[in-house]
């Protein structure tokens, strides 16, 4: 397969006319480079044999009409999942449910409301990453879907405001990849496909579509260009998506955006030269809900499945489906192709451990809670029971809780906590209390009423029930005997006045700040936050009672950093917690750490910055080229949150890494052991020939809509033809006939054996790139002694300086979570691979050590490195 030098040429900002926001300067827009053919699966990748074999015995059997069906989405509200393809009833294959979210399941009963991505990424703990994915995993198999969509590494966090950060783990792109990994490994283990998305770029709500920014008054024609180089796409945004792969993910989601003025799910590069090719990715390429924008083009480009399936919801009508059926018939889209699609599809659904024979029912409807109503809710047709209500959640509560209280951040503490039965709580904010409408009384959580337990859109869950703050906090305060009293009115001034200035008060001040799918609107808010302060005057609610209470504790539930420049040294703030989005269990985990029964542990995903302007990278939030695409260009490179502000010097409130703690730890004793690692070799070969798998009908009679076994469905996607008078007619494309040569860039449908790529796996290694960038280098060990009175959890950190000029000071490489008795002492061990102390580059085309002096760093924050020493 053909290699390009890079993936996109950006000018510097200053090239841009700024003057009023509406136009971007004259120069040559960002440019996607091609890469074709769309690379076929390997039969000898490691960890894919038996999938492989199963699923080509599986394909070979299959027509043509079914091999579609199982790429093409029956259409929005077609079934009862937000996705399904088409069934195969002739050999017992029931659709493929494919169903939201990241932290649970959308539109169900009787499961669970977890943590976020972000929440459980501040845990730092492996262990506890991979039992949420599990127990998620767990949930999604009971329910009967297939295919969970999630987890997210895209948006990786670029700029703080953007609205589905929360879903995702960390700007960083080390502990996002880890993170991935270990929910993609508990999810698949549970015998769940995982859908690690949303390939690549995608870091802001604004623009995504057209038609939801139209309907806002912006008058684009295209969706946004996210313009990323080629050093920056490697170094930052493809390397936790490598972390996925790696780890054997099944299916990954490409994004609503265009990369370097390219649609995401019709990119060569992306898709065919980085992601199939340069990672060696088997499973299979699903599209956003309408992010697919053309028919053979995209078979060409590496999309192997269509979500929904109709062009835009419910109009019937299907880039793919009866257009698949007929681009393999007049040969745009090639046997081998079409076939690569279905392989792929069915070998991810093997690698889980499923089985043709036994596939556990759909037991839910996205569309309807009722019992019984029409199995296809877009055409009110098939009436039938379509909710079963079975109960999932098995005992996650209880997991959910304890992350909770592992992931909340102790960002301040003048020793006010822990709370040993308080004589008097004064409880401040509507953030503490529930929301009046119910927990899931806002369709996908689209409002901000009550306390914060998750963001709103797609990427939710209903709660099955909700323990707000005050909840717990009563329940303790009855335990205690401790006179508690809340108001839980952002406004009401006066009221607050007179409580919190009572004597022995500890005002407990709960706020926080939303964001979340650009498809809601609240408050003003079109997905991505419009700034970074707290909502519901939150700040001025911290700010009014600090000036009151000398003892006033802030929680902070939020999606992300806001700006605590104002208040957080204030004398009479005593604490303050952020508690992220932390699902069902909300309150019961922040009193287990407001009461000191988890000595809190987490560390801050991100940096709080004292202004937005010093992370570094920012939303695009008006049009900059006119009606045309809206060009978003990464000019920033790698250096996003604590990189941005470690190259500019910049001193943040509270750093990447950061988190305090109950007892006290010191470090000692670096040491720094050289492996025998041996020379890094590019891969070399070819890949074989393209496969077919089974024959199929060249007639057009053969695909006639067949009347007589089933009734034809009102928006329903098929695989079949209308007409059989000629395949011009039953395209009715006015298109029609063009060759692939004619609209196809060269080599397209090519089936010869293609190079391997140099920074790829071989054919019968794991994927994720050349194994050899995952020789161990280097071992790293130091010693971690607590200090303090109590057990408590520390998480040692270790950071590499690369340096290079174009390198940030410091990137981490490397953590633990390890409990310590009060007095012992432990060690922490953390190995670096060749990829980790490695640069990319863009003229070789692969990854290279450079000349450069590196240096190790162990500590517990970004900022807080008492350990160092150069890599020998």
């Amino acid at each position: 397969m053909q290699l390009h030098r890079a993936l996109a040429q950006i000018v510097p900002l200053t090239q841009f006319i700024l003057s009023d926001n509406s136009q971007v300067g004259k120069r040559d827009l960002a440019h996607s480079e091609p890469h074709y053919p769309s690379p076929w699966m390997s039969p000898t990748a490691q960890g894919w044999e038996d999938a492989y074999a199963k699923a080509k015995e599986f394909v070979s059997q299959l027509t043509l009409a079914e091999k579609v069906n199982l790429t093409t989405g029956v259409g929005w509200e077609g079934e009862q999942c937000v996705g399904q393809v088409g069934s195969i009833p002739r050999l017992g294959f029931r659709s493929l449910c494919m169903q939201d979210s990241p932290l649970g399941i959308r539109f169900a009963d009787y499961v669970s409301a977890f943590t976020s991505g972000q929440t459980v990424a501040a845990s730092f703990d492996r262990s506890l990453i991979y039992r949420r994915g599990k127990a998620m995993g767990d949930e999604n198999r009971i329910k009967g879907v297939d295919v969970m969509l999630g987890p997210v590494a895209g948006p990786i966090g670029r700029a703080p405001a953007g609205g589905r950060n929360w879903e995702g783990f960390s700007p960083d792109p080390y502990l996002t990849g880890v993170a991935i990994a270990e929910t993609i490994k508990g999810i698949q283990d549970a015998g769940v496909i995982a859908c690690a998305k949303h390939f690549i770029g995608n870091e802001q709500e604004h623009f995504r579509q057209v038609g939801e920014s139209q309907g806002r008054g912006y008058n684009i024609s295209e969706t946004i260009s996210a313009n990323i180089d080629d050093k920056t796409m490697h170094e930052l945004y493809l390397w936790p998506f490598a972390d996925a792969v790696r780890a054997g993910v099944g299916s990954i989601m490409c994004s609503y955006n265009q990369i370097n003025n390219s649609y995401a799910c019709q990119n060569s590069k992306t898709l065919n030269g980085l992601l199939k090719g340069e990672l060696g990715f088997q499973g299979f390429v699903m599209s956003d809900w309408q992010a697919q924008h053309s028919g053979a083009s995209s078979a060409a480009a590496g999309l192997d499945m269509t979500m929904p399936g109709d062009t835009e919801f419910n109009t019937g009508l299907s880039f793919w489906g009866t257009n698949l059926t007929l681009a393999v018939l007049n040969g745009t889209v090639p046997q081998y192709r079409i076939d690569d699609m279905a392989m792929r599809i069915m070998a991810a659904y093997f690698k889980v451990g499923r089985t043709v024979e036994n596939q556990i029912p759909i037991s839910f409807d996205s569309w309807t809670q009722d019992t019984f109503g029409p199995i296809h809710f877009a055409a009110n047709e098939g009436y039938q029971q379509i909710n079963w209500h079975v109960d999932a959640q098995e005992d996650h509560g209880d997991l959910i809780r304890e992350i909770g209280a592992k992931a909340t951040v102790l960002l301040k503490n003048e020793g006010a906590l822990p709370l040993k039965k308080p004589k008097f709580l004064a409880v401040i904010g509507e953030d503490a209390g529930p929301n009046p409408l119910g927990p899931n009384g806002c369709s996908d959580r689209g409002c901000d009423m009550g306390t914060l337990a998750m963001g709103w859109g797609s990427g939710t869950s209903n709660f099955p029930y909700l323990i707000t703050p005050i909840d717990a906090l009563q329940m303790q305060a009855i335990e205690d005997r401790t006179r508690m009293e809340a108001i839980l009115d952002n406004s009401a001034y006066s009221t607050i006045e007179s409580l919190v200035t009572q004597d022995s008060a500890t005002a407990l001040v709960f706020v926080n700040a939303d964001s979340g799918e650009g498809y809601i609107d609240v408050d003003g808010n079109e997905g991505d936050r419009k700034n970074l302060t707290l909502w519901g005057n939150g700040d001025e609610l911290i700010k009014n009672v600090s000036s009151l209470c000398n003892n006033t504790i802030v929680i902070i539930h939020s999606v992300g950093p806001t700006l605590v420049t104002d208040w957080y040294d204030s004398p009479n703030i005593t604490a303050i917690l952020w508690a992220g989005l932390p699902g069902q269990e909300s309150g019961r985990a922040i009193v287990d750490v407001l009461y000191g029964r988890v000595n809190p542990g987490g560390r801050t995903p991100f940096t709080w910055a004292a202004k937005r302007e010093d992370y570094g990278a920012d939303l695009l939030y008006e049009p900059n080229n006119g009606n045309g695409a809206p060009q978003q260009d990464f000019t920033e490179g790698v250096f996003i949150d604590y990189r941005a502000l470690d190259r500019a010097n910049i001193e943040p409130i509270f750093e990447f890494g950061f988190g305090l703690s109950y007892t006290t730890f010191e470090y000692s004793d670096l040491q720094i052991g050289k492996s025998g690692a041996g020379e890094y070799k590019p891969t070399t070969g070819k890949t074989a020939e393209a496969p077919s798998f089974g024959n199929y009908s060249t007639e057009l009679d053969d695909y006639l809509f067949p009347e007589s076994s089933f009734p034809y469905i009102w928006q329903y996607i098929y695989p079949y033809v209308n007409t059989t008078s000629s395949l011009a007619d039953a395209s009715m494309d006015p298109d029609f006939g063009q060759t692939a040569e004619e609209f196809l860039p060269p080599g397209a449908i090519d089936s010869a054996a293609q190079d391997l790529d140099p920074a790829g796996p071989g054919l019968s290694d794991q994927s994720g790139g050349n194994p050899q960038l995952f020789d161990i280098m280097y071992t790293v060990t130091a010693k971690v002694t607590n200090t303090g009175d109590v057990v408590g959890d520390e998480i040692p950190q270790l950071y590499v300086s690369l340096g290079g000029d174009d390198d940030p000071p410091v990137v981490l490489r490397g953590f633990d979570r390890i409990r310590i008795d009060p007095g012992a002492t432990a060690t922490f061990r953390a190995t670096l691979t060749r990829r980790d102390v490695s640069n990319w580059d863009v003229d070789a085309q692969n990854w290279v050590i450079t000349d450069c002096t590196k240096a190790v760093h162990v500590g517990p924050s970004s900022r807080k490195l008492p350990l160092s020493a150069p890599l020998p």
